[in-house]
């Protein structure tokens, strides 16, 4: 591989010394052990294909103002997808990271039919597989973009017309067979289109039923060529339908008990869709966690004053650790989930050395999570909090409660006699605002530490 595509040398971590952000990390030392494992192997970061090497800054007011170092320099549209590649693992190997993300129709141009689009997809593979071998990075996940398109203007797999469902069908079987070539050690489904707009003219019932069926199609079709790879499913509420059926954590799960799904997927979670679905990311990833359907997640974040998906780049400290709060209480980020950074610099950040840039703030801010949220963890201040606001279920009648042994009489005996006032003392205050400040104390006093 071409050395050096992108005129930036390896990005090295520096420490804390400068309090000036610049080309290097302040937090982010790959091999530095955390609680009980190195910050690489916590976090397992990834560069999404999509926005890193294909996004041009564009806004629904404004054409793209992106400068990348392979403009105009290719002839044909393969030619180009092929040179993307040999600067894509380019990107990665001077970032350091140890993984990517990819849509199909990212990676490479289509033909008139799925078979030629597939045989200009395939050469496009042939090439980053050999540059995965060379290179050591690994194939977080990969997906199918059946959103893109005009043809999926009414959905995909919850389309009205069976043609698309075919081809969608047929597109996502090619996607699968790469995903095994590839190793790709997760496969997302993402139902950009799979929603109504209006329901007057929608059989929310049948659609929901054909994506089922779609997805089940998908499990046997892994199981016959022995994908092994982890299925997940990404929610968001709207944008670019009115409603997605994928509409939140909760509503994701409950979709695949519903359908015998849920011991096949879990789920990749994305903070800015939480926004949008009016939560937090923190809350979205408690729900997956409690369900055990934590699967990956993708680093971004929202603009709270601005009502769309925007992808910003991660910077949010407070954010970045109630997400490795809840990663390091699961254990992982999910059986083989990492984080990728489906987030694109903004318009006035166009140059090159920006995507560098941007990708040290989101892994040095989630580096910086990750060392509070162990200090956390490490000296039990969360975990001690919890324990105490429900310790009354530990004895008495609140532990007949959590062995099962309770019923509607046993309580109504236990509380027929309490007087109202000895009720009231009973209940204790969170002192949530002391709560909320430990944690801004614990992010201040630890990353002065680092």
């Amino acid at each position: 591989m071409s050395e050096n595509l992108w005129n930036i040398e390896k990005i090295p971590y520096v420490g804390t010394e400068s309090l000036r952000q610049g080309l290097g990390f302040r937090y982010y030392d790959a091999d530095r052990v955390v609680a009980g494992k190195t910050m690489k192997e916590w976090m397992r970061f990834g560069v999404a294909y999509w926005h890193t090497f294909e996004q041009r800054l564009v806004d629904p007011f404004g054409s793209g103002t992106a400068i990348r170092p392979f403009d105009g320099k290719y002839s044909t549209p393969l030619d180009l997808a092929l040179a993307k590649v040999d600067y894509a693992f380019d990107f990665f190997t001077t970032l350091g990271v140890d993984y990517f993300c990819f849509h199909d129709r990212d990676i490479a141009p289509e033909g008139d039919t799925l078979r030629e689009t597939n045989a200009i997809l395939d050469k496009v593979v042939d090439r980053i597989e050999e540059k995965m071998k060379e290179t050591g990075v690994k194939l977080l996940w990969n997906t199918s973009s059946l959103f893109t398109n005009p043809r999926f203007l009414s959905g995909a797999a919850t389309s009205p017309f069976s043609e698309i469902y075919a081809y969608a069908g047929g597109q996502l079987k090619h996607s699968l067979e790469i995903a095994k070539r590839l190793g790709a050690e997760n496969y997302v489904f993402w139902g950009g289109r799979e929603g109504y707009e209006n329901l007057w003219n929608t059989d929310l019932k049948r659609e929901q039923d054909h994506i089922a069926r779609f997805f089940h199609m998908c499990v046997d079709y892994a199981a016959e060529i022995g994908l092994d790879s982890q299925f997940l499913i990404e929610p968001k509420p709207k944008e670019p339908t009115a409603h997605q059926y994928d509409f939140d954590a909760a509503t994701s799960i409950a979709f695949l008990q519903t359908y015998g799904l849920a011991d096949k997927f879990k789920l990749n979670l994305e903070g800015n869709h939480a926004n949008l679905a009016g939560h937090t990311y923190q809350h979205e990833i408690r729900v997956a966690r409690a369900a055990g359907m934590l699967g990956s997640l993708d680093a971004n974040q929202g603009d709270k004053l601005i009502g769309w998906d925007i992808d910003e780049f991660p910077s949010d400290l407070y954010e970045t650790t109630a997400v490795m709060h809840e990663v390091i209480a699961e254990g992982s980020i999910g059986p083989r989930g990492g984080l990728n950074f489906d987030a694109k610099p903004r318009r006035t950040s166009f140059t090159a050395e920006d995507l560098f840039r941007a990708h040290i703030v989101g892994m040095d801010s989630y580096a910086a999570g990750l060392l509070v949220a162990a200090r956390m963890h490490e000296e039990g201040v969360i975990n001690d909090l919890v324990a105490e606001r429900y310790s009354s279920f530990d004895s008495g009648i609140g532990a007949t409660v959590e062995d099962g042994t309770a019923t509607l009489a046993s309580l109504e005996e236990h509380a027929l006699d309490i007087p109202q006032a000895e009720l009231m003392a009973a209940v204790k205050s969170d002192h949530l605002e002391s709560v909320k400040a430990t944690i801004n104390n614990y992010i201040v006093d630890t990353l002065g530490r680092a």
